[in-house]
């Protein structure tokens, strides 16, 4: 909920330049290069990286199997992006529904009519690449399908959703109450930025999003007992060459990651793959809840904007607001009887 620094990049749209403040194309690979080591020989994954691709989760359905854009589709998608920000409209101009609303499809075009939500002064500049998913597996680019009991659960969940009351906070949801987010926040432009702190026998990971602080050992322990849940699971990290390899698993069900069960078993693979450009790789896999595993490949930016405080509980003026509104309703039902 800040203003990163201001960007003016140059993109090249069928054969012209064309000047797109506050938003570039994502960096790429670096051929050739080589990732600086610590002490101990690893690659030196330290520093803050920021997420604020606007690169979709799932592919548009438009896109089919295609993976890529093309440079002039991405110029053009870009200028298009450039005019919606710059509109500073009070939409929802976070993660998916920017990408959407460039492409044009309709569901995604009601941001000018939505209120009590951000406007662009408040948001960081967003990126783009040539990827049109960041699922790179399937193939597809999309969720793979649900499981029965999953789609049964989700069934069960919006129904308790819509039965949920507003007696006391403990009625609302984990993020209602500046409680709990998801780790690792895969999720771009809204405090999407990580510190990552590094020995040679453990890795340190700050997520902005919550404040939370995850310690990953390098040493081979085993993981915690399952009998002891985490919300944000028990994490265990190795080396596979230049690879750093984190499983985690032991989630609380009610941390419901990416809507996964307690049985989730999430992969975490990162590379240094340029200066400023390091690889997440994240893969779910939960066979009670998709048909078969999935990947989303994260590409951040090195940066460096500092890491704020992530203060929820200061700034959740949207607690006594629903609390307070449940009263009122509650004083009009009365009177009216």
């Amino acid at each position: 909920m800040r203003r990163r620094s201001f960007v003016v990049v140059l993109m090249l749209v069928a054969g012209a330049l064309l000047i797109l403040p506050g938003y570039l194309v994502a960096q790429t690979k670096a051929e050739g290069w080589a990732p600086p080591r610590t002490s101990d020989g690893r690659p030196d994954l330290q520093g803050i990286w920021a997420n604020n691709l606007a690169t979709p989760m799932e592919r548009p359905e438009q896109f089919g199997e295609r993976a890529s854009l093309t440079d002039e589709e991405l110029a053009l998608l870009t200028a298009r992006v450039v005019e919606f920000r710059e509109g500073e409209q009070a939409g929802d101009l976070l993660g998916d529904r920017l990408f959407q609303q460039a492409l044009g499809n309709a569901e995604f075009q009601d941001f000018d009519v939505v209120t009590g939500n951000y406007n662009a002064f408040w948001l960081v500049e967003r990126t783009l690449d040539s990827r049109t998913s960041l699922i790179i597996d399937p193939p597809s680019g999309r969720l793979p399908p649900l499981t029965e009991a999953a789609q049964a659960l989700v069934k069960e969940r919006v129904g308790a959703l819509g039965a949920r009351g507003s007696d006391g906070p403990e009625d609302r949801t984990l993020s209602d109450r500046c409680l709990h987010w998801d780790v690792p926040n895969m999720g771009s432009g809204y405090n999407s930025y990580s510190q990552i702190f590094q020995t040679a026998d453990a890795v340190t990971i700050v997520q902005e999003l919550g404040h939370h602080v995850r310690t990953i050992p390098l040493d081979g322990r085993s993981h915690l007992d399952e009998n002891v849940p985490q919300w944000a699971g028990s994490s265990r990290g190795r080396w596979d060459g230049d690879t750093l390899v984190v499983e985690t698993r032991n989630f609380r069900a009610q941390g419901s990651f990416s809507g996964g069960s307690q049985n989730l078993v999430l992969v975490e693979r990162f590379n240094r793959i340029g200066p400023n450009l390091l690889r997440h790789e994240i893969t779910l896999n939960d066979p009670e809840t998709w048909s078969q595993p999935w990947t989303v490949e994260l590409l951040l930016d090195g940066t460096q904007d500092p890491i704020f405080e992530y203060a929820c509980h200061e700034g959740n003026y949207s607690m006594p607001g629903i609390l307070g509104g449940a009263r009122a309703d509650e004083a009009g039902a009365w009177e009216a009887r």
